[in-house]
């Protein structure tokens, strides 16, 4: 019999963040993301999507629920203005997170055999769709920030 935990280990923090960089270029009308940043916050982006006026979306990947819980302790989770992204998502393996269980304001992406989708997205009518409204208030220094310095690594 395949524990809990063993039902969610199928891929690894890092593919999860692959699939999720591709997702959020290829799904969520941003056209340029990066992956895997640190800012001066000490926060680890995994996933920084951007878009046209002021459309960033945050993917926050999680392989565990005891990882996803210890999120929340997070001063810029407490504080959501001190993070980024102005939408923001977790993306997990299928059932790790229920939508019952997320924070206010955030939506869950699902992973099932290599395939993402998006299962509660909080600022957009339809789950598919690309029309965003509200959002957080967020750290767009941080997020300037983020870009310049990934955008200074492309020469």
């Amino acid at each position: 019999m395949i524990s809990q935990m063993q039902k969610f280990i199928t891929m690894t923090h890092n593919e999860l963040v692959d699939l999720s960089h591709k997702f959020v270029l290829k799904n969520m009308s941003c056209g340029f993301a990066v992956k895997e940043i640190k800012t001066v916050e000490k926060e680890i982006v995994d996933v920084l999507g951007f878009g046209a006026h002021n459309h960033s979306i945050l993917i926050e990947v999680k392989v565990s629920r005891q990882d996803f819980l210890k999120d929340a302790k997070k001063s810029f989770r407490k504080n959501p203005e001190e993070g980024v992204g102005k939408y923001r998502f977790y993306c997990c393996p299928k059932d790790l997170i229920k939508i019952e269980d997320l924070p206010n304001n955030w939506g869950l992406i699902y992973c099932e055999n290599n395939k993402l989708e998006i299962v509660h997205n909080p600022y957009c009518k339809s789950l598919k769709g690309n029309i965003y409204t509200g959002g957080f208030n967020y750290n767009k220094d941080v997020e300037r920030a983020i870009m310049y310095s990934a955008l200074r690594r492309q020469k």
